[in-house]
């Protein structure tokens, strides 16, 4: 049985809009000379393709739109493996994604209920 803050994991829709989760900052570390995820008493450093598709999770485009972006800068992107990075942080509660219902109500995934995320 999942407990109430239990997060609901799967592949990440292509509808779904990802954005940072409030409490995660996306930033430049000069001293590593990489992108860092900064997030409360962890930080993790991100390759250039993850430091690419966080730098478009704005909550406005999807996943499709994201690869489609990521598309026209690199050769070869493989839109699993896009969702699959998005999906992961999202277990770990650095992504939420929104996704749009059938009623047209925004749906969240990511986010604790009744926390400080949204």
């Amino acid at each position: 049985m999942s407990s109430p803050d239990a997060v609901v994991t799967g592949a990440v829709s292509p509808s779904g809009r990802p954005r940072l989760a409030r409490h995660v900052r996306l930033t430049f570390d000069r001293t590593r000379e990489r992108h860092v995820l900064l997030r409360p008493e962890a930080v993790v450093v991100l390759n250039d393709t993850g430091a690419a598709i966080l730098g478009l999770c704005d909550g406005e485009r999807t996943v499709a739109g994201i690869v489609e972006e990521l598309r026209g800068r690199y050769d070869r992107v493989d839109e699993a493996d896009v969702q699959r990075f998005l999906d992961g942080l999202v277990e770990r509660r650095c992504v939420v994604i929104e996704v749009e219902g059938t009623d047209g109500v925004d749906r969240r995934r990511g986010d604790r209920p009744g926390g400080d995320d949204e």
